[in-house]
């Protein structure tokens, strides 16, 4: 999709800059997880702790984490999170100005000339999201603008593999590798079953988990994937306007929210994952795709599912390019209505959802 790709400068950053800075991006991280990281389930907590504890202490994903040392360190976050409980995301400082926290676009023209990148948003529940790291390299598109971004220097524990906002596009390599690492981990522990769409991915991608290799070509082409569905996100938002902003702010943390950001990605994805992946009849990037379609958004699309399931046995791959059309205007649709109705007459709980669901019938 590169129509001009600007591959960063690396002049030396000052320490003073880079340090301060990370320290400062570091600790509105810190002040968004003192009030967000109670929201997970106490499994998916201790999982997202064990990982960012390897982040911070630099340590690869081969590494065998000692127990007592990983409960030591989650308490004392904790403890240092207590300190930070009540207080807002701080302005950062960069030379002799102040920055709104959630400016990333200031931020970003001081740091340009070091090669850095610095996000900011409101994720699921109007969360804060920060980070800062490494700029890999930045493509310039139809408009907006698509950073890929190396090894982070401050980083939250929700950490998406990528984000978009405006028209300015965030894909982060590493957490597009350790969300691989941990879907296969995952797929290991319930016994490597295999005929399911992860299996069919890693067979497709040739991974070997004894050749780190593999799974850095394997986050190569899932970050090119997700740079797809942001791309979608972007045209979804021009199309829905502000308003839809509004309206999932005015629902957030509730079940409204987690279908409505469904909903939306269905668009986004009908706009242009869907369709990249299956005109480049990419096998491994199509399993993985239905290996990452669960929760909400596989419930709410099971005639997706219906057609994948199709393919795999054998039917042509236009099994399931022929559901992405009608899919997209059937997505669009829904989410004009629930710009247009009251959250609480949305159908959205369980014996409900049939009603959103698209009516153009299974394969």
């Amino acid at each position: 999709m590169n129509q001009a790709s600007v591959t960063p400068p690396d002049p030396a950053v000052p320490g003073d800059l880079l340090g301060e800075l990370r320290a400062a991006v570091q600790r509105n991280c810190d002040i968004a997880d003192a009030q967000f990281a109670g929201d997970y389930s106490l499994c998916t907590y201790l999982l997202k702790m064990r990982e960012f504890y390897r982040w911070e202490r630099g340590l690869p994903f081969s590494a065998a984490l000692n127990r007592q040392e990983v409960g030591n360190w989650v308490s004392e976050r904790e403890q240092s999170w207590e300190e930070l409980e009540g207080l807002s995301p701080e302005a950062l400082r960069l030379g002799d100005a102040q920055h709104d926290p959630f400016d990333q676009e200031a931020v970003n023209r001081s740091l340009d000339p070091y090669g850095l990148v610095y996000g900011a948003g409101l994720g699921r529940g109007a969360r804060p999201l920060f980070f800062l790291g490494t700029l890999l390299r930045r493509e310039d598109y139809n408009g907006y603008q698509v950073h890929v971004v190396g090894e982070e220097a401050a980083r939250d524990l929700v950490s998406p593999p990528a984000m978009s906002r405006d028209d300015q596009i965030f894909v982060r390599r590493e957490s597009v590798r350790r969300l691989l690492f941990e879907m296969i981990e995952a797929w290991q522990i319930r016994g490597a079953p295999a005929d399911d769409p992860l299996a069919r991915a890693l067979a497709a991608y040739a991974h070997d988990p004894a050749d780190e290799a593999t799974l850095e070509a394997m986050t190569d082409s899932e970050v090119e994937s997700a740079v797809w569905h942001e791309v979608g996100e972007i045209l979804a938002g021009r199309t829905l306007g502000d308003a839809w902003k509004k309206r999932v702010l005015a629902v957030a943390g509730g079940r409204q929210e987690l279908v409505a950001r469904a909903v939306r990605d269905h668009l986004a994805d009908c706009l242009t994952t869907l369709p990249a992946l299956l005109a480049e009849e990419a096998p491994g990037a199509i399993h993985f795709y239905f290996a990452n379609l669960t929760g909400m958004r596989a419930l709410l699309f099971p005639q997706l599912r219906a057609a994948y399931e199709s393919w795999v046995a054998g039917a042509p791959l236009s099994v399931l390019k022929v559901q992405i059309a009608p899919a997209r205007e059937h997505w669009l649709a829904v989410a004009q209505r629930f710009l247009e109705e009251a959250p609480e007459s949305w159908p959205v709980h369980d014996d409900a959802l049939e009603a959103l669901r698209p009516g153009f019938g299974t394969v």
